[in-house]
């Protein structure tokens, strides 16, 4: 019964995506996968809580987040340690996550095009391509975990830099179909499977749990765990771009908020927790003996069932990463969609070859990517929720302004990005030589830094520009 009013749902919630695109007269937009990169989503084409639901378990969720729990268990850390870091860590990712999404669905726009009014014409730009490359790293990633799980359970005649370009060309398909592509995936097919997969794996590992992992002695501090458990969970769970995809979404608390919360629930607490269990079960800590290992356990050595999983998993989190640097491309030029995402996925491949050669990837990469992307938007919402109202100005969210209305750079904006995304770097324990300076939680200081430094030099900015337009109006 349960199932087919899930069923039910969700042919429901894409029968009305369909009749919404015929309405709005845009189904021959979808189809050509124009799906508003430039403009705002109309009310009529927002799509429902479940959808963007299960899209988000897709994003935050995948075989590295319950790999980081047999890392977290090889690193020393007890399980209550981790059950504390992760709460520690999903409470500042919610903090950031729901606003972040939220601005999305009030404003109907991509992230590059909200970063116009705040950054300018040459920083919207720059984060622009900023967002690209990031995001294409994210996507060689994935495609390289995709080649060397297939490898961990088949002994494919093939090295792993060739499998990983070939994945790399592969995941590229859905974004042909635009946002429809990926999200009808992630709903019908990625999300239902890792939930699966992953309930299976927790509850037979759960029943075998020693009841002295709860008791076992501490080998770390629990302030060097939670940054160990932070640069993970923020890492993975941020991308910076939300409003690239909850731009669809109908713009109502509830509608974000209780999404995101599942989300994360499921793919930031469930999928470690589980992870570290295995890992303190069987002692197996590394990546590829942990893809069989989850093999082996949840599907009874079904080699077969192990690989069906990881492919659609991770072309779920590829369809989405990829998007969102076609909509970062699209804000600087438009191109047609075809194309953008054809050169993005060779880029991709390329891109998946060169991680399969860097051993430390995925922490840099974790590390980084959360203090570069989020950064920026963490300035927007200090600006639309915060300093807007406090300095009198209504955010008209009807109209994307064009580049030529724009100014050169807004320098508030700007110095806030550059200061705050400094200390991240430098706290994050990525720059040879400062490794001791891995403290905290470096996506969250790099965070506070922006909204501080923008707060105090936004309304300084807007002053001048007052004071100058008043100048011009009296000499005309």
């Amino acid at each position: 019964m349960i199932i087919q009013i899930h069923l039910t749902s969700l042919s429901s919630d894409l029968e009305m995506d369909i009749i919404g695109l015929i309405k709005s007269g845009s189904i021959k937009a979808a189809l050509e996968g124009q799906d508003h990169s430039a403009d705002i989503v109309p009310l009529s084409e927002r799509r429902s809580a479940l959808t963007l639901g299960l899209l988000w378990v897709t994003m935050v969720t995948g075989f590295p987040t319950v790999f980081a729990g047999f890392q977290w268990y090889k690193a020393g850390l007890t399980l209550p340690q981790v059950l504390s870091g992760i709460a520690v860590s999903c409470v500042i990712l919610l903090l950031y996550t729901v606003p972040g999404c939220l601005l999305g669905a009030i404003s109907g726009q991509t992230h590059c095009l909200l970063t116009r009014r705040v950054f300018g014409r040459w920083g919207t730009w720059l984060l622009s391509v900023k967002l690209a490359l990031i995001d294409l790293v994210w996507y060689g990633l994935s495609a390289m975990f995709l080649a060397e799980g297939l490898k961990g359970l088949y002994p494919l005649p093939i090295d792993s830099m060739w499998l990983a370009a070939i994945f790399g060309l592969l995941m590229a398909v859905n974004n042909f179909f635009g946002f429809g592509g990926i999200a009808n995936f992630a709903r019908f097919i990625g999300a239902p499977v890792l939930i699966a997969w992953v309930l299976i794996t927790f509850v037979k590992a759960s029943s075998v749990c020693s009841p002295t992992a709860f008791t076992a002695p501490a080998h770390q501090s629990f302030a060097q765990a939670v940054t160990l458990i932070s640069a993970f969970v923020v890492g993975y769970g941020s991308w910076g771009n939300e409003a690239d995809y909850w731009r669809f979404g109908k713009p109502r608390l509830a509608n974000t908020m209780i999404p995101i919360v599942v989300a994360i629930m499921i793919g930031q607490v469930l999928f470690p927790v589980t992870g570290w269990i295995m890992a303190s079960c069987t002692g197996v800590t590394e990546y590829g003996p942990a893809t069989a290992l989850m093999n082996s356990y949840a599907f009874g050595g079904f080699a077969w069932i192990a690989a069906c999983v990881l492919i659609i998993t991770l072309f779920a989190v590829n369809d989405s990463g990829l998007y969102g640097a076609v909509c970062a491309v699209e804000n600087v030029r438009q191109f047609k969609r075809k194309r953008v995402v054809l050169a993005l996925g060779i880029m991709g491949a390329l891109t998946a070859m060169w991680m399969t050669k860097c051993p430390d990837a995925f922490h840099l990469v974790v590390s980084t990517a959360c203090v570069l992307m989020p950064s920026a938007t963490v300035i927007m919402m200090t600006e639309f929720f915060v300093l807007n109202p406090i300095l009198g100005i209504r955010n008209d969210f009807s109209k994307v302004p064009g580049v030529d209305e724009l100014p050169a750079i807004r320098w508030a904006a700007t110095i806030a990005y550059i200061v705050g995304s400094t200390v991240g770097i430098l706290t994050a324990g990525v720059v040879p030589g400062l490794q001791s300076l891995n403290i905290g939680v470096p996506a969250l200081q790099a965070w506070l830094v922006c909204i501080i430094v923008y707060a105090l030099l936004a309304p300084f900015e807007h002053r001048l520009y007052l004071r100058g337009k008043a100048a011009v109006e009296s000499s005309q």
